[in-house]
């Protein structure tokens, strides 16, 4: 299949079209011209800044549709589409001042939609607001967004939660594809790193219709760092210390573009020792290293665009299994301990067609996970190497109706080479055909469409038939349809309403199908389920917003029902010791949703409060609860914008308070979690030295130093509490 698409994508990327250019002026409601504005094309890649005039200009452009972003500090966000560019079209923008952030073009949807035009609702948060908040790791950043939360083990190891969906049951995507490292395991994290990426998407609910098996719970989509403006050469460096870890981060990028090439790398460093909770100890081995380095290359001009980019994370994870025994600052892991090696090849082209498009994605995934009990000899050594393609063809628009058809697949392979296994060698095909269409009329939209995949799965036996660890062979099949239907529309002035009810499914992974031994870290023995069937849901979502310049007001509610929802459960027996779980499929039911407000009042232009509230309830078919389900929780930050003399510029004060409720809604092997309320600060701005402008923030999170146990630690069992108080202080600056 791979030597197809390539044949296919090398063909049609030599027809030739005619060379389009587009120039305009920015100015602002006054009729004066913008200077340093940012003109962005991102299906290209390609980027600009206004001139002293207001003035800028492409070339080498396609003919077909175009999706331009203006974006200047002060002045908002303003987006614009072009349809079927002519040669030498000239653009007059206005753009009117504000201080919110009005609209964000969200790509991880079809039709890459503005928000307000959207038919889902998708939460959209840029790396620099999360990193403002002080967390320490992306994922920590990522549980700060409503109806997001983690599983997390100590600081290092945390993996998302969607509306109490998590595991296998949230796919994350990164470079445009899908990433592939374990995900089912509970002792490694997302193997991201938020270092050269831009900003994350967040899908909250059943995405299965673009993304195939897994996206039953929703999807994390990262953006990448964006490329240099064209002619332009720039040089970042960035370093974060952390005290409760006496941790350190540092990042050091460079990029550059001509008209048609664009290049960038970066290099990323962190450093953490155990850390420590609010009665001064440390909790032993949650030390961790991590290296992250990216790498990209691009090429546009009037008939294609390709960009090919490469991701090498590193990890080396201690695994926190004495509590809290000898204290160390050593930031050299103790046994036992995890490695995770993951290199991250991608390919993303787009041909135009005229007034169509071709947009496919290439992927290649090689994921190393090993374990180490006592000796630098890793007990357990797993090799899973992952190929996966993703074609879309945008059919012409034919006035306001859009549509698109597409196909996706993987090719994955699992091996072991140590002397335990927590799965079996096996091999996984996932092949998906899907079509879907987008119509406007006034304020309205409707979106909708199909899918069908199947996943194909095969493993080896292995061991000794009735002995521990022994591996069936399996041989199984999984097919699924799926659909989506969407309407949008404004019920006034400002005020919009999306409705969504979509399916998804998920086919069992191999930990559930063919478990048979004591997994370490959870201290249970496992068995799994061979006869496992897919797991298939319907949600329905209902969201209502209201957004102007001064006040945002948002409600999200939804309703999930989940044939055959796998779980471990607890057998009663015990077996070398341990208690024994097996795997089983019951009907489940979540519901829940978000709601907020954000108050910019005028004319306290230097204002903003912000609130909201999650919560979500999941019980299965007897009513009993279903296990790790996030207890509701209540956000609230006060924010001041300023500026000092010409010194301190973009300058913030945020304080937040955020209230986290007893969760007594428990499985029968879980136990209740009582509430608690952090408090956290920050302070930040732009310092200018002479020529340089230095982004400094000072984040103090849990000021108070509060003793607390998140429901969702799995430190928990051992009653570890939750880290205690972090001053975190960053800084970054363009060397030139």
């Amino acid at each position: 299949m791979k030597k197809y698409i390539l044949v296919l994508f090398l063909g049609l990327s030599t027809l030739l079209q005619a060379q389009q250019r587009l120039s305009g002026i920015v100015s602002n409601s006054q009729k004066q011209p913008l200077s340093g504005v940012s003109v962005y094309i991102a299906e290209l890649h390609k980027g600009t800044k206004t001139n002293e005039n207001g003035a800028f200009s492409f070339s080498n452009l396609p003919k077909g549709n175009l999706k331009l972003r203006f974006v200047l500090v002060g002045f908002g966000t303003q987006n614009i589409e072009i349809n079927s560019l002519d040669n030498n079209e000239s653009l007059t923008v206005v753009m009117n001042e504000t201080l919110f952030e009005m609209d964000e073009v969200i790509v991880s949807t079809a039709f890459s939609k503005i928000q307000s035009q959207n038919v889902m609702k998708v939460s959209h948060e840029t790396i620099q607001s999360l990193q403002e908040k002080g967390t320490s790791t992306l994922i920590e950043g990522l549980a700060t967004i409503p109806g997001v939360s983690q599983v997390s083990t100590g600081t290092s190891i945390g993996k998302p939660v969607i509306r109490g969906l998590s595991g296998n049951r949230v796919l994350v995507y990164s470079q445009g594809v899908r990433i592939e490292n374990q995900q089912f395991g509970d002792e490694h994290g997302l193997g991201l790193n938020d270092s050269g990426v831009e900003s994350v998407e967040v899908i909250k609910g059943p995405a299965s219709l673009l993304y195939g098996s897994d996206a039953l719970g929703g999807v994390l989509y990262f953006n990448p760092e964006k490329f240099a403006d064209a002619n332009t050469f720039k040089a970042n460096f960035s370093q974060k210390l952390f005290s409760n870890t006496l941790g350190s981060n540092t990042s050091l990028g460079l990029k550059s573009s001509t008209e048609n090439w664009k290049y960038l790398v970066r290099g990323d460093f962190s450093t953490h020792s155990d850390y420590t909770i609010p009665d001064g100890d440390r909790v032993t081995n949650t030390r961790y290293n991590e290296t992250d380095f990216k790498t990209g290359v691009g090429y546009s001009n009037h008939s294609f665009s390709s960009v090919l980019r490469y991701n090498y994370n590193k990890l080396d994870l201690g695994i926190p299994e004495e509590g809290i025994e000898a204290q160390s600052t050593s930031k050299s892991t103790d046994f036992p301990s995890q490695g995770i090696d993951n290199h991250l090849l991608s390919l993303n082209s787009v041909v135009y067609l005229g007034n169509s498009k071709l947009d496919v994605d290439l992927g290649y995934i090689a994921n190393n996970r090993k374990e180490f009990e006592d000796s630098p000899e890793a007990i357990l050594d797993m090799q899973l190497n992952t190929f996966n393609f993703n074609a879309k063809y945008h059919l012409p628009k034919i006035g306001s109706f859009e549509s698109i058809f597409g196909m996706q697949g993987m090719r994955q392979t699992n091996t072991n080479s140590g002397e335990e296994y927590l799965i079996p060698n096996a091999k996984t095909n996932d092949f998906g055909v899907f079509g879907t269409a987008n119509y406007q009329w006034n304020s309205n939209v409707i979106q909708g469409g199909l899918r069908y995949d199947n996943r194909k799965v095969v493993t080896e036996e292995y061991g000794d038939f009735g002995d521990e660890g022994y591996f069936q062979p399996i041989d199984r099949s999984f097919d699924s349809f799926n659909a989506s239907l969407g309407y949008k529309t404004n019920l006034a002035t400002d005020l919009i309403m999306r409705l969504n009810v979509a399916s998804g499914f998920r086919a069992p992974n191999l930990a559930e199908l063919s478990s048979n031994g004591v997994h370490e870290g959870t201290l249970r023995y496992e068995i799994g389920n061979a006869n496992l069937k897919n797991e298939q849901n319907i949600q329905s979502d209902l969201n209502i917003e209201y957004k102007n310049s001064h006040f945002e007001f948002f409600v999200n509610g939804f309703y999930n029902h989940v044939s055959n929802y796998i779980y471990i459960n607890p057998t009663g027996a015990t077996l070398d010791g341990n208690l024994v779980f097996e795997y089983i499929q019951n009907d489940a039911k979540l519901f829940g949703g978000e709601v907020g407000l954000h108050f910019h009042p005028h004319p306290l232009d230097w204002l903003h409060f912000e609130t909201s509230f999650e919560t979500v309830t999941a019980k299965k078919q007897n009513n009993d609860y279903l296990p790790l389900i996030p207890a509701n929780n209540w956000n609230n930050t006060i924010r001041t914008e300023f500026q000092i003399s010409n010194w301190l510029k973009d300058g913030f004060a945020t304080v937040s308070w955020n209230a986290t409720f007893d969760q007594k809604n428990v499985s029968g092997f879980e136990t209740a979690t009582a509430g608690y309320s952090l408090v956290n600060l920050g302070l930040g701005g732009k310092l200018a030295l002479g020529k340089t402008h230095f982004k400094v923030n000072l984040n103090a999170n849990n000021l108070f130093n509060k003793t607390y146990i998140a429901h969702l630690s799995r430190l928990k069992t051992d009653g570890i509490p939750n880290i205690g108080r972090n001053v975190v202080f960053g800084f970054n600056f363009d060397i030139f």
